[in-house]
């Protein structure tokens, strides 16, 4: 009846005496226990061999953990045992082995059942079952295998815990190390962490790992659908933001929770927190680096405001005295008539330099806003009066979505007309082979909101982050001074709003400019107009 024990997966030598098998069985158990593999791998592998090795017609092996009971039964069997054969057999304690039916079958009444504790210390860690047929091997025998059994299954549950301890550290170190790398951005991390996942829980071979943050997601290497889920919630500043998911793609044995071990669930939620708080970093991080580039244009903008203020007022009085003269000297009959074309370049020049230092001045906020209660559809309606032709020529299209109900505001009524005219012509110009241009006004919250709109060239990111910049343009040098959009940029700060834009390259323009119903706690005074 004694098969070889060395034709289990070839590693144990054939012996030819019952000492030397059952040692060498002994030492087989303990060489897998020591593996540390997956309780339910173990627990086949060794009833696979003690069938084999011992010529049982069935081994069936259940091992407590908890309250919960894992089992293997060797081959499928089901064997009757009459009451006066269960005898004073010890039998499967718990009211769940009953249920299941452990070492509770039908067969030959011949065999021999051995119901045998497995007991390390005090503690009965499970129980095996043997049919042993014909068997000549006495009893003494198999509860010295079953002392050498419970002692390996000790081994396989501290070198499992161990295995599983050791991956969860190493899968948190890792993680530690890339949220260090300064390199990488947070997709980048986040693409990893997903790599991170399947080598840390008990199945990798079959398990798949997911990172969900903001609607996007990024996989394992192996992209699978899974059968069974273990998820974390990603919860940033106190706000659920997303998921880290891990799944087996295929069957797994019943543990903790679900397929899953009870520190898995302690390690996916840690996992979880760190992507929280790596996330929260990133995000400071982006929002201070634009608090600094905000501040140090803010001190660009102050620096140049002061620079154009002095650089104004020094200039009005010698470009007064030139257009006095200039048009003094066109006011005298005698002048020849090429001098006068001259002249009239030279008052056009100084013409345009004034508007030049006007805009400085209302840039730099040194024209205080003349306000009163104005209707911005009113502005709107008076600026396309004399822009109207203009669009005509160039083949553009004007639509006005203008909200009759729209409340008046307290502001500088030239001021906001400046606003309009600066918008609408940067829109005609973007449009140089015609288009559409949509002015839009309405109330949004609480606000007075003024569109302008445009179907032309577009900016890409990079001039969008400039287009504010006092002297900036992308006209060329006879065409723009650079200060369009500083001065709407002024104006409508000056009366407590904000300016926005939203362009594509190719697609077009929008810029909404938002103004407080309430309006600015100016009084309506003069100021030097430049």
């Amino acid at each position: 009846m004694w098969a070889s024990v060395g034709d289990v997966n070839g590693d144990i030598p054939p012996f030819g005496s019952r000492s030397e098998v059952l040692r060498e069985l002994a030492r087989t158990l303990q060489r897998r226990a020591t593996v540390g593999s997956p309780l339910h791998t173990f627990l086949r592998e060794v009833t696979e061999l003690l069938s084999r090795a011992l010529g049982c017609g069935g081994v069936e092996l259940a091992v407590r953990s908890g309250s919960r009971w894992t089992a293997c039964r060797l081959p499928d069997w089901r064997y009757d045992v009459l009451p006066s054969q269960r005898g004073d057999e010890p039998t499967l304690p718990g009211d769940e082995l009953a249920a299941r039916g452990f070492l509770i079958g039908s067969g030959a009444s011949s065999a021999q059942l051995l119901q045998l504790p497995l007991v390390v210390g005090s503690e009965t860690v499970g129980l095996i079952g043997f049919v042993a047929r014909n068997s000549d091997l006495p009893r003494e025998s198999y509860d010295w295998i079953s002392d050498r059994l419970a002692g390996a299954i000790a081994t396989q549950r501290a070198q499992a815990a161990l295995r599983e301890r050791v991956k969860e550290l190493t899968c948190l170190y890792q993680l530690g190390q890339l949220t260090q790398r300064p390199d990488l951005t947070l997709q980048e991390v986040l693409e990893r962490v997903a790599a991170l996942l399947p080598p840390a829980w008990q199945y990798p071979e079959i398990t798949v790992g997911r990172v969900v943050l903001d609607s996007q997601e990024w996989w394992s290497p192996e992209r699978r659908q899974a059968r069974s889920w273990q998820r974390a919630e990603i919860v940033v500043r106190g706000q659920q933001r997303g998921v880290v998911e891990v799944g087996y793609a295929d069957a797994a044995p019943d543990l903790d929770e679900g397929p899953f071990l009870a520190e898995e669930r302690k390690l996916i939620e840690a996992i979880a927190l760190q992507v929280a708080i790596f996330t929260e970093q990133r995000e400071a991080e982006r929002e201070r680096s634009k608090l600094a580039e905000q501040l140090r244009h803010a001190d660009r903008l102050a620096t140049i405001g002061q620079l154009a203020a002095g650089v104004a007022h020094e200039l009005n009085e010698p470009l007064g005295n030139i257009l006095g003269l200039a048009e003094l000297v066109l006011e005298v009959k005698e002048t020849p008539q090429a001098a006068r074309g001259d002249l009239q370049k030279i008052v056009d020049a100084t013409l345009f330099a004034r508007e030049i230092i006007r805009k400085l001045m209302l840039f730099s906020r040194q024209t205080p806003p003349r306000t009163g209660r104005v209707s911005v559809n009113s502005i709107v309606r008076d600026g396309l009066f004399f822009l109207q032709a203009r669009c005509a020529r160039a083949g553009i299209t004007v639509e006005r979505r203008l909200d009759e109900e729209l409340p008046e505001i307290v502001a500088d009524a030239g001021q906001i007309h400046q606003v309009l005219v600066n918008l609408v012509v940067n829109a005609i110009q973007a449009m140089p082979e015609g288009g559409r241009l949509i002015l839009e006004t309405r109330t949004d919250n609480g606000d007075v909101l003024l569109a302008v709109e445009d179907n032309g060239v577009g900016m890409t990111r990079d001039v969008v982050g400039r287009i504010f910049y006092p002297f900036f343009t992308t006209k060329e040098i006879d065409q723009g001074t650079g200060l369009g959009l500083a001065v709407v940029h002024g104006i409508v700060t000056s009366h407590k709003g904000t300016i926005e834009v939203q362009t594509t390259p190719g697609e077009g323009t929008r810029f909404e400019v938002r103004l407080p119903i309430a309006g600015p706690d100016t009084t309506g005074q003069g100021g030097d107009d430049g």
